[in-house]
């Protein structure tokens, strides 16, 4: 792919490299975030057959823009600023920067409480009150606005993901750097002390990325009975039963990945039987068989999403599904992409459709929006939202789309 120079202002210059079709201007100091077009023509990955595959998050719709298409989105960003307000029009697919929600450091992810009155975030610190942890925060969103409730220690540095139970009561964190996980009681908006923590010392054949545990995602099973957290420096996920009323966690097993793959994300599909985990050192998904009655899981496919002719470093990134269980999305960085897929509902197993541009570089995060007609997508490295119409019938994303700046961008989060 041919690629340019554009400068950016985000406090501060900064080079960064962007696709040929790609041009930004504007940024937070302005208060203004203009939208380009973007062409996937000069995309040169082709596509290949693939074996089929499955991994979907299973998401209820997040509240419901106004009469004429317009809603709230917060963009977890790991600068300065953390987290971002946007103005979105599902009419037209424009994305306009609102204000500085929250100015927290570092913000890797930003998770929604079970009824959508609360939004938690972590913060990827290597000390935070004088602690060698992470930050976990919950804000209350009071007509749109975010308002700080809480702030509390995770169990160990750069805390990378934080998750709500179903009965939003139980807030997991994971810390890529500490090796460790921690959960949270939820009340009012408000956050408890760490209840439980978990530190993990397993480690993978990857000397660069895997010489010591690296808790990346925090997740639980569709019917809240069982929580988990994928381990991507031990090649594993840890299995507890979580008691949403006290917030503990008790071990219920583990799944070992193959060794040096880097379990990154795991996520469960509509039909309420399959898991699928995202390998992002392989840019592989495993295709699990979910147990109800003890939350284990069984590897049943494997799934390459490289093209053949992939060269250099490239990693597996973050999946999303349609809420009707019909089509799946993978993200990959390195190669910058995005794949698409038809799924079975019955079985989960997916049908290959297309790769394609992602829009820019090293997708953190994507997402559906609400009327699932148009995809955004969170490019890292690229300080850029890129957005993608969508045809709810087919699946098939659009060959060309828009690009918003955002600094440092790592979460998408309608609200």
């Amino acid at each position: 792919m041919e690629e340019f120079l554009v400068r950016l202002f985000h406090g501060g210059a900064r080079d960064v490299e962007q696709p040929r079709g790609w041009r930004v201007k504007g940024g937070i100091g302005e208060n203004c975030f203009a939208m380009h077009t973007l062409t996937r023509r000069n995309f040169l990955r082709t596509s290949a057959a693939a074996t089929v595959a499955s991994c979907a998050a299973t998401r209820a719709p997040f509240a419901s823009a106004d009469p004429i298409g317009r809603q709230r989105v917060l963009i977890g960003s790991h600068g300065d600023n953390g987290i971002l307000a946007f103005e979105w029009n599902s009419a037209t697919g424009d994305l306009k920067f609102a204000e500085v929600a929250a100015k927290i450091p570092k913000v890797a992810w930003l998770a929604p409480s079970n009824d959508r009155d609360a939004v938690f975030s972590a913060s990827e610190l290597d000390e935070f009150e004088g602690k060698p942890t992470g930050e976990v925060a919950s804000f209350r969103i009071v007509k749109g606005k975010l308002q700080p409730a809480s702030v509390r220690n995770s169990a160990g540095t750069g805390t990378c993901h934080v998750a709500a139970d179903r009965t939003g009561r139980m807030l997991l964190a994971a810390d890529y750097t500490g090796a460790s996980a921690a959960s949270f009681r939820i009340e009012d908006g408000k956050l408890s002390e760490a209840v439980w923590t978990g530190h993990y010392t397993d480690h993978g054949p990857n000397a660069e990325r895997q010489a010591t545990a690296h808790a990346h995602f925090a997740s639980f099973s569709p019917d809240n009975r069982f929580a988990y957290i994928n381990d991507l420096g031990g090649d594993s996920i840890h299995i507890y039963k979580p008691d949403p009323a006290t917030a503990a966690m008790v071990r219920a097993g583990v799944y070992r990945g193959a060794p040096g793959s880097g379990p990154r994300t795991l996520h469960f599909h509509p039909n309420g039987k399959t898991a699928y985990c995202m390998n992002e050192l392989v840019s592989t998904v495993d295709v699990l068989d979910w147990h109800k009655t003890d939350g284990s899981l069984t590897l049943v496919n494997k799934i390459k999403l490289l093209p053949p002719n992939s060269t250099g470093t490239s990693t597996g990134c973050d999946t999303v599904i349609s809420r009707d269980g019909r089509f799946v999305y993978f993200a990959n960085r390195g190669d910058n992409f995005l794949y698409s897929f038809k799924a079975d509902f019955a079985t989960g197993l997916l049908t290959p459709m297309k790769r394609s541009n992602c829009g820019g570089k090293t997708p953190r995060n994507f997402t559906l929006d609400p009327t699932e007609r148009w995809m955004l997508v969170a490019n890292q490295d690229s300080n850029l939202i890129s957005i993608f119409k969508r045809d709810p019938m087919t699946g098939a994303l659009a060959e060309e789309g828009k690009s918003v700046e955002a600094e440092t961008p790592m979460r998408i989060l309608f609200v």
